[in-house]
């Protein structure tokens, strides 16, 4: 079944780039973002791989960890980082090695019949591990994305969807289209006016009778 906003992360235990890890406990406090791989040595995801490398500082930042996952075994991914390594730098975060695919079933990224060598199957078989999930310190999934294998992944969207949902985790509030860290919010409605008038005391301005428009706290 395929998870969606709001389950629990499934736990697994699986050999990473960086040894064993009970997935749970290398989240503990942090926020995380798991990202799939159908298999090493593809091109759209050597950039992607890249491209987060280049990045992480700004996942430090913000208390994120970073993990990919592919169904090769660790050896290839090792070979594989040579590569990543001129789209934006060695790879300083766990790849995992899916090489049983259980973590890809666990995760509604493959059909559960799915078995044998991860070596004897082709990228295209594997299509549908190009998920990207977002998971809270509660290791609740906060956000899925799901992109095909001929678009490469936005991972500045990502970066700006973690802004918002820990701005809003922590505040009642809510962020618009186009949001941008530092940009104005709209208070949620579990907030009532006299609530509201508490904690922003300069008022509100109300475009329409359902939205309160308040600079970001």
């Amino acid at each position: 079944m395929a998870l969606t906003i709001g389950d629990t992360a499934p736990n697994f235990t699986a050999q990473t780039t960086q040894g064993e890890i009970d997935f749970h406990d290398w989240i503990g406090d942090n926020w995380a973002v798991l990202f799939s791989h159908p298999r090493d040595f593809t091109p759209v995801c050597t950039t992607e791989l890249g491209y987060m490398a280049s990045i992480k500082p700004d996942f430090d930042r913000r208390n994120v960890k970073i993990i990919a996952i592919s169904t090769d075994p660790t050896d290839n991914h090792d070979k594989w980082a040579q590569d990543i390594a001129q789209f934006g730098g060695v790879p300083e975060y766990p790849i995992i090695a899916d090489t049983d695919h259980a973590v890809a079933k666990a995760y509604g990224m493959l059909p559960a019949d799915v078995a044998g060598d991860p070596t004897q199957r082709t990228p295209a078989q594997n299509a549908t591990l190009r998920n990207v999930f977002v998971i809270g310190p509660d290791k609740k999934i906060k956000l899925v994305l799901i992109y095909p294998m001929t678009t490469g992944r936005n991972f500045d969207e990502v970066l700006r969807v973690i802004d918002s949902l820990q701005l809003t985790a922590e505040h009642q509030v809510a962020t618009p289209a186009q949001w941008q860290k530092g940009d104005d919010v709209i208070i949620a409605g579990s907030v009532s006016d006299d609530q509201a008038k508490e904690r922003y005391p300069d008022g509100w301005e109300q475009p329409l009778p359902y939205m309160r428009v308040v600079p970001a706290p």
